[in-house]
């Protein structure tokens, strides 16, 4: 097999290439003057197994171009086969219409990504399920949770502990983390007025003297998790940390978190930091993850049994 990795993240996809005990493939991705992408591929992939590695995250249209463009050119190559390994799936939040004449940009991506070539993604805890049957291809959804529960027991976190869920939408998340660890479970009541924007309004579940664990996919700006953290002190709480699989991290995100109430900001590297990471946040890698599930495609052997 041979592993090729566009520009959004170099640093991990060297990582997932040494875990495989590969080197990534020689690549040439380049600009024309009008920022028109140009890709070339430095050596043979004629009859390969061929693991494209690109989040999409920011910038998330150039990135996500690049990917298409080097599928196709992987293509036109003759690769055997064509996995996209996608660490963060951009374009995620919008899974469904919010409204009149709004997009299902989510739907859409996945078509780019299949018509341009590849068949197979492989990704890392997508923001909606559903996302899934958006792809006539096959997905491997692989999750962090294993990473940030091994992180939890070496920090000596799971004393007193309660998770919990910054929004309705991610209870299911939140309890898988509270059975691994036999700890309780809390839910916050989040009102969004605009999009990016929410406040944090009741705390659903007893929290009071309790050690707070938040966990989330994604951290964009930082208000949901900072509402929510202030929220659980006000309601009792001793500390308060935050876990997230994407750190999206835009506009006042770095403000926000080193501003708040949050002991730490502990996230995993599908996104590579474009800032200088303070003291207040800390990185995981996924290269182990993402590497033994790229050489359990290529022999084709079991990804599920990660997770057992």
């Amino acid at each position: 097999m041979k592993i090729i990795s566009g520009n959004s993240n170099l640093e991990l996809a060297q990582e997932i290439a040494n875990y495989t005990k590969n080197s990534l493939a020689e690549t040439t991705m380049t600009r024309f003057s009008d920022k028109e992408i140009f890709v070339e591929i430095g050596e043979n992939v004629r009859g390969e197994d061929v693991f494209l590695i690109q989040s999409t995250s920011f910038p998330a249209n150039d990135n996500l171009m690049e990917l298409l463009v080097a599928i196709d050119a992987l293509k036109r190559g003759s690769a055997a086969e064509l996995p996209a390994v996608l660490p963060y799936f951009g374009y995620a939040r919008q899974d469904r219409k919010t409204g009149p004449r709004t997009p299902i940009s989510a739907k859409l991506v996945a078509n780019l990504i299949t018509t341009a070539g590849a068949n197979r993604v492989l990704t890392m805890d997508l923001h909606a399920g559903q996302i899934q049957g958006f792809f006539d291809i096959p997905l491997d959804n692989l999750y962090a949770s294993n990473l940030f529960i091994a992180d939890i027991k070496e920090k000596k976190r799971e004393d007193n502990l309660v998770f919990v869920s910054p929004d309705v939408g991610g209870v299911l998340r939140a309890r898988s983390f509270a059975k691994k660890l036999n700890a309780d479970l809390a839910i916050i009541d989040k009102r969004r007025d605009a999009p990016g924007v929410s406040n944090a309004m009741n705390v659903i579940g007893s929290v009071e003297n309790k050690k707070c664990i938040i966990v989330d996919d994604l951290v964009d700006s930082g208000g949901t998790i900072c509402n929510a953290a202030k929220a659980l002190l006000d309601n009792g709480a001793t500390s308060v940390y935050g876990y997230c699989s994407h750190g999206v991290y835009s506009g006042k995100a770095l403000d926000n978190i080193n501003n708040s109430v949050l002991e730490e900001m502990v996230c995993t590297n599908s996104i590579k930091p474009n800032f200088d990471v303070p003291k207040s946040m800390r990185y995981l890698s996924v290269a182990p993850l993402f590497g033994e599930a790229i050489m359990r495609i290529n022999t084709e052997t079991s990804i599920s049994s990660l997770f057992d």
